[in-house]
Protein backbone atom coordinates (compact mmCIF):
# COMPACT_ATOMS: atom_id res chain seq x y z
CA UNK A 1 0.00 0.00 0.00
CA UNK A 2 2.64 2.38 0.77
CA UNK A 3 4.75 1.71 -2.74
CA UNK A 4 1.82 2.97 -4.73
CA UNK A 5 1.69 5.88 -2.22
CA UNK A 6 5.26 6.98 -3.55
CA UNK A 7 4.47 6.21 -6.76
CA UNK A 8 1.62 8.99 -7.33
CA UNK A 9 2.75 11.62 -9.88
CA UNK A 10 -0.05 14.05 -9.31
CA UNK A 11 -0.39 17.06 -11.65
CA UNK A 12 2.04 19.46 -10.02
CA UNK A 13 4.90 16.98 -10.51
CA UNK A 14 4.01 15.94 -14.27
CA UNK A 15 3.14 19.83 -15.22
CA UNK A 16 6.61 20.75 -13.75
CA UNK A 17 8.42 17.85 -15.57
CA UNK A 18 6.54 18.40 -19.15
CA UNK A 19 6.90 22.25 -18.65
CA UNK A 20 10.79 21.60 -17.96
CA UNK A 21 11.14 19.21 -21.12
CA UNK A 22 9.02 21.47 -23.64
CA UNK A 23 11.53 24.34 -22.63
CA UNK A 24 14.45 22.12 -23.47
CA UNK A 25 12.77 20.77 -27.00
CA UNK A 26 11.90 24.51 -27.44
CA UNK A 27 15.40 25.94 -26.98
CA UNK A 28 16.68 23.29 -29.51
CA UNK A 29 14.08 23.99 -31.99
CA UNK A 30 14.96 27.64 -32.24
CA UNK A 31 18.88 26.46 -32.92
CA UNK A 32 18.12 23.58 -34.61
CA UNK A 33 20.26 24.55 -37.42
CA UNK A 34 23.81 24.66 -35.18
CA UNK A 35 22.49 21.63 -33.30
CA UNK A 36 22.40 19.99 -36.25
CA UNK A 37 25.39 21.33 -37.34
CA UNK A 38 27.31 20.08 -34.41
CA UNK A 39 25.82 17.08 -34.23
CA UNK A 40 27.39 16.43 -37.62
CA UNK A 41 30.82 17.52 -37.05
CA UNK A 42 30.89 14.99 -33.83
CA UNK A 43 29.69 12.01 -36.28
CA UNK A 44 31.73 13.27 -38.53
CA UNK A 45 34.91 13.29 -36.15
CA UNK A 46 34.14 10.18 -35.14
CA UNK A 47 34.08 8.37 -38.81
CA UNK A 48 36.77 9.94 -39.82
CA UNK A 49 35.19 11.27 -42.64
CA UNK A 50 37.06 14.75 -44.38
CA UNK A 51 36.08 18.14 -43.84
CA UNK A 52 35.00 20.00 -46.74
CA UNK A 53 37.40 20.89 -49.75
CA UNK A 54 38.59 24.00 -50.41
CA UNK A 55 36.90 25.25 -53.53
CA UNK A 56 39.46 26.15 -56.71
CA UNK A 57 39.20 29.07 -58.18
CA UNK A 58 42.48 28.86 -60.78
CA UNK A 59 39.40 27.70 -63.17
CA UNK A 60 37.25 30.24 -62.96
CA UNK A 61 38.08 33.11 -65.64
CA UNK A 62 38.47 36.58 -64.11
CA UNK A 63 35.50 38.90 -64.28
CA UNK A 64 35.67 41.44 -66.92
Amino acid sequence: MEASLLAYAGPDQVMTVTSGIASIVGVLLIFWHKVVGFCSKVVNRFRGAPAAAPIETSDIPPKS
